[in-house]
């Protein structure tokens, strides 16, 4: 059966309320992308925002929806005095699971870090393979932001260390650590469904007894580690600065990403009394990573 295409596009801050007013109305399917079309997929909305300032929101419905009831529904149930401007075009029958599988190869970090998708063979079997599935939480190292983190770990494997995953989404970050060698982890993050999510992939790359998860309010108030990577965003970094801080051990790393290259300065003095952070930039997103003083 042909289908039909729905494309809008929204700001950041509105782009997940119209994701589930389209999905209220009948949509089969809704994503997001950015201004690069880099899709973020979500089984569950919940608190989930987008990174990008400009999103585009994309909505499959069958090829007999009248989209202009469905916009004027959308308008309804979002309080707007007229249905938003939208595109529509037709797309023809597909096996759409199979499109989206094909869109997932595997991806290769440093030398020796590799994120799977789990119905694929990883190309080098005794490296370093996160076994990871697109869709579940935000984090699948496609994005800048995270593919520099990986990066980084794959450069500085944290063998035998203790690590802090602060904002986990998915926990490739603390997989990644403890497949690499580090002793074990602690993942953290506002959302249950992030931890629930971390604890499935836990489960599938056979690290669970190595990673403790909780919500930010549940880690203990001594908790520090050798390494603390916080894969957020620019403003909760600034923040959460004297909490990152104390998390960190004397002469240990803090990793900071999820901020605009325009927003680093800004991040980098926030933490500035206590680590020499040095930047590293990719496709307009900045990550920061220092040791911390004694």
């Amino acid at each position: 059966m042909p289908w039909l295409q729905l494309t809008l596009e929204s700001t950041r801050d509105d782009a997940q309320r119209l994701g589930d007013a389209l999905e209220e109305a009948g949509a089969v399917a809704v994503s997001l992308e950015g201004a690069d079309a880099e899709p973020l997929f979500e089984t569950e909305w919940h608190d989930t925002t987008p990174v990008w300032k400009q999103t585009r929101v994309v909505a499959l419905f069958p090829e007999d929806t009248d989209t202009s009831a469905v916009m004027g529904m959308v308008a309804t149930l979002l309080s707007l005095p007229a249905p938003p401007a939208y595109a529509i075009a037709p797309v023809a029958d597909q096996d759409w699971v199979r499109v989206w599988m094909d869109r997932w190869q595997p991806m290769h970090f440093g030398a020796n870090l590799w994120v799977v998708p789990s119905w694929l063979t990883p190309p080098e079997p005794d490296a370093a393979n996160i076994i990871l599935d697109p869709g579940m939480a935000f984090g699948t190292g496609t994005h800048a932001t995270t593919a520099m983190c990986l990066e980084w770990l794959a450069a500085h494997p944290p063998r035998n260390l203790a690590i802090i995953d602060y904002g986990c989404g998915s926990g490739i970050l603390a997989i990644a650590a403890l497949k690499l060698g580090a002793a074990h982890a602690l993942g953290t993050d506002t959302d249950p469904q992030a931890l629930a999510v971390s604890h499935e992939n836990a489960e599938r790359n056979q690290v669970t007894e190595r990673l403790a998860l909780c919500l930010p309010d549940a880690v203990p108030a001594q908790a520090n580690a050798d390494v603390v990577l916080a894969n957020i965003l620019a403003g909760p970094l600034v923040q959460l600065a004297p909490r990152l801080t104390a998390l960190v051990r004397p002469g240990g790393w803090l990793i900071l990403s999820g901020l605009l290259t325009n927003q680093a300065a800004e991040v980098e003095a926030a933490y500035a009394a206590h680590f020499l952070l040095e930047r590293r930039v990719h496709d307009g997103w900045a990550m920061l990573a220092g040791q911390k003083t004694a």
